[in-house]
């Protein structure tokens, strides 16, 4: 009863998700957005943009799955402490965790789930751009959000080899010659006076850390 209660929930942030903002403006709005996160250098920031896009993601009523994230944080921060430098925090035997590649890898994790949730509030599988690049660009956002909706499969867990074996098989999936993309059967929708707002409201949030950097230097 309680997991129908939730899932009615989040159907219903779904439905005024749709409701307030069109395709279009979403996109836009990701792009005006992109550049905050980019070109925000303090990693601490960093982390409280993409909580905040994560927010926003769970606000539209999409599917994110908390665990999944933090194994792509660790396997990205884990990568980069491969090449050690900076101060030694401690060592496991012949590894040295460094301050400096664990700073980096924080920034890069954050930087790409950061992203990646923005890309997920902002993106719709509605969205159309005109033209044959706008085609273009528009199939490879909803190969995205295919690949999003469908990450559920990957359930190797920790044993790397199933969990390299289910990526391997989901872009199998995808890239086999007789799948179809499906293209949603969705009612255009037209951005509402509200969801103008929302939306200069999330721009104004976003470029704050940014704007609190440059102040602070």
């Amino acid at each position: 009863m309680n997991l129908n209660r939730f899932e009615q929930f989040r159907t219903r942030r779904q439905e005024i998700y749709r409701g307030l903002f069109s395709a279009q403006a979403l996109c836009v709005t990701g792009l005006i957005i992109m550049p905050a996160l980019l070109f925000n250098s303090v990693t601490m920031f960093r982390v409280f943009q993409f909580l905040f896009f994560w927010f926003l993601a769970w606000l539209s009523g999409k599917k994110n799955n908390p665990l999944f994230t933090i194994l792509v944080i660790f396997v990205i921060v884990a990568f980069n402490l491969i090449i050690p430098y900076g101060r030694v925090l401690f060592s496991i035997g012949v590894f040295r965790i460094t301050d400096g590649a664990l700073a980096m890898g924080i920034h890069r994790a954050v930087t790409l789930e950061g992203l990646v949730m923005l890309s997920r509030v902002t993106i719709r599988q509605d969205l159309k751009i005109p033209g044959l690049f706008g085609e273009l660009i528009g199939e490879s956002f909803r190969i995205f959000a295919i690949i999003t909706d469908r990450k559920k499969r990957i359930t190797g867990g920790i044993a790397w080899k199933n969990f390299m074996a289910d990526i391997d098989r989901l872009m199998l999936d995808l890239s086999a010659d007789d799948v179809e993309i499906p293209r949603p059967a969705v009612p255009v929708s037209r951005t509402k006076t509200a969801g103008f707002v929302i939306l200069a409201a999330m721009v104004i949030l976003s470029w704050l850390p940014w704007a609190a950097v440059n102040l602070i230097h």
